[in-house]
């Protein structure tokens, strides 16, 4: 089964999406990385004011198979984070896209940076090779 990567975000290595919204930057995981994780159990999120860094750890998730890192796509600040998805981790794996996103982010700089949905979906391929 294809997993889907929407053309209108961008996209880490790590399998995170980051879309703009408004002011804000959305991110959550791909539907590739949910797929590869299994069943979510749990959800470890920053709190509202927490600086994130790039490329680096914001949180983390769980599932039955194993735990990882959530890494930020982009510096900046935590504005909202999803209270829902904490309450209700298997969100991320039936809607990663959209009631699964994790934490709204005020940004500080751009998404250029991050790969379009053709050089992800390239990504996965390579991978799955």
């Amino acid at each position: 089964m294809a997993v889907e990567v929407p053309d209108d975000r961008r996209y880490t290595k790590e399998h995170e999406w980051a879309r703009r919204d408004g002011n804000r930057v959305l991110v959550g995981i791909t539907d590739h990385a949910q797929d590869q994780l299994g069943d979510v159990v749990y959800v470890g999120l920053p709190e509202q004011g927490s600086e994130v860094k790039a490329g680096e750890p914001l949180g983390d998730i769980e599932s039955t198979k194993s735990v990882a890192d959530i890494y930020s796509p982009v510096d900046g600040v935590v504005v909202e984070k999803n209270a829902a998805v904490e309450d209700n981790p298997e969100l991320i794996n039936s809607d990663p896209y959209g009631d699964g996103w994790l934490v709204a982010l005020e940004p500080r700089g751009g998404l250029d940076h991050l790969l379009t949905a053709e050089q992800y979906r390239r990504l996965i391929e390579e991978d799955q090779a």
